[in-house]
């Protein structure tokens, strides 16, 4: 046997395509110290800029005195609302079609609101400077319970559309009203709930919560007086959005904004939205002509960057005395804070909130949703979910939980009785999506067949037993969670942000020497796209991964995308990626068979070139084929070797998953020890298993926070009571549990790799898997449902309320 004859199976493997575990290549800088973030970027001459923000959650501001801060040493500027005014910057558009303030005007609306933008020569004068500012306060009453808001003598929130009573999303009931958005068929659904035979109503708090990025959000802006060219570099989830927007609010041409997102320390959706930091540096640089640097603490991030969650979401269900579900109604009041600044595609005030029927055949549902404004800082980010998701999860799986124990029935019997079958699909949800694929009995017996569930049960009487003869003080739970979310966010049917539609691109060059370099319109934060994304222009194209380079987050280079949040990269630039890849292929395939001698139809693909149908010796290589593009003419084809997609996808993704949490719980203290957690997903086929896994690892170490006790609070005065990591929960090695993973396949059936996203889908599913281990073992007690976050003192009042210590 020739040595030198290379296998299928081995070229294969040095490709490291799609299903290879290959290593992130990101890895080699970040773990030398030789990653590129924001604050890495020095520019001559850079200033740097900070703010002075309110002490108060409302009031009126009497005086505003800046003197003493420009008269410091070093001070090169202080901006304010009234600086602002003239350039008609001091209000700004929010992705969600309302207006957010830049600098507090006359009036702040909540705790640590920015007033006044301080400019100097370095970050210690400007803190010192701040500090010389002096705010004379009315203090006004602060509304932060958000049930009060449309109350009659409620207070006046937003003074500057008190008169408008027509909002983005319609009419407006109440000055502190943003919207009502309504979907479904609510007169079938009151028929079907008028004459069930049983039905259930509760209402879940999911609380504002935080993404908690490792990096703060920053900017650097640089304008060029000379050229009248701006460059800007931040931490941005969707730069060329970000350089829309700049240029709407700048009037700066859009062709002379320069964006660059360079290495970014994680986003989660908080770095999706324009916050007051990017405007005010960018006015700074071009007043001044001088690079400004705006680099926020942890206490700022946590306390007025965008929120998550904060939704108030009353679930009814409607059912046969045997648990066939017959209908769903859900009303939510959301508390979007003082602005709507939720990260939403336009067309969607509560997000994808409508995904709420779950993975569940539900006959007819009607879901409301109002939202109101409060004293609070504004936001409503996807944090690691596909706009607003992980509430609708939470919502159906505690729904379901709620209704089992009403008919005292199992409730994953209950699920399998009602889950949407295989055959159903594509399934055409009671409130308009469209599911693309699924095996959802599959997923669900595969997962209990691991964990050992009937035996769980058996377990957990047999130790309710021995607490009620007092011998353990520890009460089990068995918490599980069954999950469909809606990723891929880019139909432009359904999904555009500011007018602009959610499709996504790359651009493919393949150079003469057989290496390539990949440009797309996403920005990872850590998701290995650098990885990946290389893995299927890999499997596409058959050259190397290695020999593949990938690019993001200029705006000069990279073609226009809509960024990287709600799983959306795989499901939109993964389709276009492979489709510019068969782009090349099939150019390839004309420039092979020119030199082959052969029709290019008489040729066919294997693993990294094409040969001559039964002929395989007769073949040509991807690297002497880009050889050939760029030295040997091809009659009736242009040299070279490239291609661009814009890709707008027919539909969304909808990746699903079976999760099991196993807890004990001890009464007398509200310790939590969390035995055993099982994530099984399917994301459609699979780029890279070991990066799978890592996704669903940090998913599911967050969502054992948010579940656990990660909260942004607020007392009564709208101070915030969590807005330092003294106070908000952030899960170490401690803390978080040994994770199993597990998977099924079912691929996407509009994709072009069936590929469906995963990223967010760990959180997703994990947050109502943990909640409900908490609920289940309280359900012994007679709880009904105890709200999060599920921390040891909540617990224990949970518990001592219950009558465990008496």
């Amino acid at each position: 046997m020739n040595e030198h004859v290379v296998t299928k199976e081995q070229r294969e493997a040095r490709l490291e395509g799609i299903g290879c575990k290959r290593k992130r290549v990101e890895d080699v800088r970040f773990t030398q110290g030789k990653g590129n973030y924001v604050d890495d970027i020095k520019l001559p001459g850079m200033l740097f800029g900070d703010f002075c923000r309110s002490s108060y959650a409302h009031a009126r501001i009497r005086k505003l005195d800046v003197s003493k801060a420009k008269a410091l040493p070093g001070v090169r500027a202080v901006l304010t609302a009234e600086d602002l005014k003239p350039l008609k910057l001091h209000y700004m558009p929010t992705l969600a079609g309302d207006v957010a303030a830049v600098l507090a005007d006359e009036k702040v609306l909540y705790q640590n609101q920015e007033i006044a933008f301080v400019v100097a020569d370095d970050r210690y004068i400007a803190a010192d400077a701040i500090e010389l500012i002096e705010v004379d306060y009315e203090e006004l009453p602060p509304l932060i319970d958000p049930w009060k808001a449309m109350d009659q003598d409620a207070p006046l929130l937003r003074e500057d559309i008190k008169d408008k009573m027509t909002g983005a999303h319609g009419a407006r009931k109440h000055y502190n009203h943003i919207f009502n958005w309504q979907v479904g068929d609510r007169p079938a659904t009151d028929e079907v709930f008028a004459k069930a035979p049983v039905t259930t109503k509760e209402t879940f708090f999911y609380h504002r919560t935080h993404p908690s990025p490792l990096e703060t959000c920053q900017s650097l802006a640089s304008f060029d007086k000379i050229k009248g060219e701006l460059t800007l570099y931040g931490t941005f989830q969707a730069p060329h959005v970000v350089r829309t927007v700049v240029a709407l609010l700048s009037g700066v041409p859009e062709a002379k904004i320069h964006v660059i997102a360079p290495d970014i320390g994680g986003g989660f959706g908080n770095k999706v939205g324009v916050y007051p930091g990017y405007v005010c540096s960018i006015v700074a640089s071009i007043v001044l002509g001088k690079p400004v640097k705006w680099v926020e603490d942890r206490m700022e991030n946590l306390s007025t960057t965008s929120f998550a969650r904060d939704y108030h979401m009353t679930v009814e269900l409607a059912a046969t005395q045997d648990g066939r579900i017959l209908g769903m109604r859900c009303h939510v009041l959301a508390d979007h804070g003082a602005f709507d600044a939720c990260a939403d595609p336009s067309k969607w005030p509560a997000g994808f909130m409508n995904i709420c029927t779950g993975s569940y055949d539900i006959p007819v549902a009607h879901l409301e949703v109002d939202g109101v404004y409060t004293n609070k800082a504004p936001g409503g980010v996807a944090y690691r979910c596909s706009f607003r998701v992980t509430e609708a999860a939470y919502a159906i799986e505690r729904g379901i939980e709620v209704l089992a124990q009403k008919l005292g029935m199992d409730s994953v019997d209950l699920r399998l009785k009602n889950f949407i079958r295989r055959e159903q699909f594509p399934y055409h949800s009671a409130l308009g999506w469209e599911y693309d694929s699924g095996d959802y009995h599959l997923a669900m017996n595969k997962a209990m067949e691991a964990v050992g569930y009937r035996q769980l049960r058996e377990e957990q009487a047999r130790k309710r037993e021995a607490f009620k003869r007092g011998e353990t003080r520890e009460i089990m739970g068995i918490g599980v969670s069954f999950f469909t979310e809606i990723v891929g966010a880019g139909p432009s049917k359904n999904c555009d942000i500011l007018g602009v539609a959610m499709f996504d691109s790359c651009e493919i060059r393949v150079h003469p020497t057989g290496s390539a370099i990949a440009r797309m319109g996403t920005k990872s934060q850590g998701q290995s796209h650098e990885t990946t994304y290389a893995q299927i222009i890999a499997t596409e194209i058959g050259i190397p991964a290695d020999a593949i380079s990938v690019e993001e987050g200029n705006t000069d280079t990279a073609p226009y995308g809509l960024g990287t949040y709600g799983s959306r990269s795989t499901p939109v630039a993964g389709a276009a990626i492979a489709m510019a890849a068969r782009k090349i292929r099939a150019k390839a395939q004309m420039i092979a068979a020119h030199l082959l001698e052969v029709h290019h139809n008489d040729l066919e693909w294997d693993v990294d070139g094409f040969q001559v149908k039964g002929l395989p010796e007769k073949r040509m290589a991807m690297k002497d084929i880009a050889w050939a593009a760029y030295n040997k003419g091809v009659p009736n084809l242009e040299p070279g070797l490239e291609a661009v997609s814009y890709y707008d996808p027919p539909n969304m993704t909808y990746p699903f998953g079976a999760y099991f949490c196993v807890m004990d719980i001890d009464v007398d203290t509200g310790a939590v020890k969390v035995r055993r957690f099982y994530a099984l997903d399917d994301c459609g086929t699979r780029i890279n298993p070991m990066i799978i896994e890592g996704q669903v690892h940090g998913g599911l170490t967050e969502a054992l926070a948010v579940a656990m006790g990660q909260e942004i609070r607020y007392d009564a005065a709208g101070n915030v009571l969590g807005a330092s990591f003294m106070d908000f929960f952030l899960p170490t090695a401690v803390e978080t549990p040994h994770w199993e993973t597990d998977h099924t396949v079912t691929p996407s059936p509009h994709h072009p790799i069936g590929a469906k996203g995963v990223g967010e889908s760990p959180h997703v599913g994990g947050v109502p898997c943990f909640s409900n281990a908490v609920n289940d073992a309280l359900a012994f007690l007679g709880a009904v449902h105890i709200d999060m976050p599920h921390d040891s003192w909540r617990i224990w009042e949970a518990a001592e309320k219950l009558g465990a210590h008496d």
